[in-house]
């Protein structure tokens, strides 16, 4: 197709789009949301920017500017903003809900056959391989992480300081996140340009065409900023956190599994700045450390798990939620599927809770204005502290897959090649993660089998 003929055909907006309409589409993207963060905006730019042209490229970033400095997954806010954007609250409520539907699904499915199976050899096998892999995988998050945000020696330094922090004295993770935000907000006023480094996923910065909601299309009534509306929502919002919490608390006890749960993703969800991998450490730090859901080398497998399924990283939390009820018979010997499935959708809901209050409640504050967030030091300075937790993580990774029996065991040489190998192909040959997951699982049952 020429220039020409493209640019007349684009020159008007496209039919308008039914909720019917836009709920497929949210659906199937649940199910082909790969890639991380980056991926998944990448995909949703290209559809509905350049080739849907339901939004306008200037529209489609000031949403993302919004969804960036918000703590939860960008990638399923970003939806839940265009859903609600285009097709007011449940509109947002269903974009929302079907970008991480699929993955809730898959993952419980696969966590039942991790934990019931894990023990086969052709299982045993296949996550023999996939742990290296991991531990490469998260290597390569901390450099990508750091190349985009260590830009100058200031930053640097804190992510020095939070590495020291976390790794050395064993500070908690959401003691460092908001340590991290007061040196920004300060930097910010005092060496501005040390902090102000904005970021971005990639897109770029033209006209596909006249799109339906374009730069000057005027906002709807209802993204509108009004005290009332505002109310309503926290209001609401407070009621669907605080039901299932009291009634967890009131039939199972404060210190039941599921009620510490609700509890500890309830704190998660709001310190996940920096993406998935910038709160994995502090996961780590409670489900596996403080109270024992998993061990080490199951988080590990959760991860894997979640690097090759579709949705936001994040959602390892369900397979957190799963092993851990599942494990500790939470609901008896008898019902160890019914529990994991609970649990994964208890910490599933606690989880994305605050990430559709955070939309539905500032989207019409966001709207009222066109110009720049005003919280790129506070974030530059969260971000680069995260590459010294992601790096802490790191480790953490690789002395549980090369020293599985600890430091007094043996060194596992096979699971150090097969880390050199995945690290090689990631870095050098820039194959993509699930590739890599992929061929390291396929050698670890090769080698488990000829054992």
């Amino acid at each position: 197709m020429d220039s020409s003929k493209q640019h007349s055909e684009g020159a008007q907006p496209p039919d308008p789009v039914t909720l019917v309409q836009a709920c497929w589409y949210w659906l199937k993207l649940g199910f082909i949301s790969f890639g991380g963060p980056a991926g998944q905006i990448s995909l949703m730019h290209q559809d509905l920017v350049e080739h849907k042209r339901w939004i306008s490229e200037k529209r489609f970033l000031h949403a993302l500017n919004y969804c960036m400095v918000l703590p939860g997954p960008e990638a399923q806010q970003l939806a839940t903003y265009i859903g609600w954007l285009m097709h007011r609250t449940w509109g947002g409520i269903i974009a929302g809900t079907f970008f991480v539907l699929p993955s809730l699904l898959i993952l419980i499915a696969l966590s039942w056959v991790y934990i019931a199976f894990g023990n086969l050899p052709l299982v045993a096998g296949i996550f023999y391989g996939i742990k290296p892999a991991v531990t490469a995988i998260v290597v390569h998050a901390t450099h990508r992480i750091g190349s985009r945000a260590l830009k100058n020696n200031v930053l640097w330094s804190i992510a020095a300081v939070a590495f020291v922090g976390i790794f050395v004295l064993n500070f908690p993770f959401p003691a460092i996140v908001a340590c991290a935000a007061l040196v920004g907000y300060a930097g910010g006023k005092i060496s501005p340009e040390k902090f102000m480094l904005g970021g971005g996923h990639g897109a770029s910065n033209k006209s596909f065409g006249a799109a339906l909601i374009d730069d000057d299309t005027p906002t709807p009534a209802h993204a509108r900023f009004q005290w009332s509306k505002l109310i309503r929502i926290f209001i609401v919002g407070a009621l669907l956190w605080s039901i299932p919490m009291v009634l967890l608390a009131w039939y199972f006890g404060w210190n039941h599994t599921l009620t510490q749960m609700g509890w500890f993703f309830t704190k998660a969800a709001l310190l996940t700045f920096g993406g998935a991998y910038a709160v994995l450490p502090y996961v780590v730090q409670g489900a596996v450390t403080n109270y024992g859901w998993l061990t080490p080398t199951q988080m590990i497998d959760g991860l894997a798990l979640g690097e090759t399924t579709p949705g936001p990283l994040i959602m390892i939390v369900a397979f957190v939620g799963f092993i851990g009820a599942y494990t500790h018979a939470i609901l008896g010997a008898e019902n160890l599927f019914l529990a994991g499935a609970i649990a994964a959708t208890f910490v599933t809901w606690f989880t994305f809770l605050p990430s559709f209050l955070f939309i539905l409640a500032g989207g019409p504050l966001v709207e009222s204005t066109h110009n720049d967030m005003k919280f790129t030091a506070p974030l530059t300075a969260i971000t680069a502290a995260v590459v010294g937790v992601v790096l802490n993580l790191a480790l953490f990774f690789a002395y549980h897959v090369l020293w599985p029996q600890g430091l007094a065991g043996k060194f596992d040489w096979i699971s150090a090649l097969l880390t050199i190998a995945s690290a090689v192909a990631l870095f050098y040959f820039k194959r993509s993660v699930i590739q890599v997951i992929a061929g390291c699982a396929i050698a670890g049952l090769a080698i488990k089998m000829l054992s």
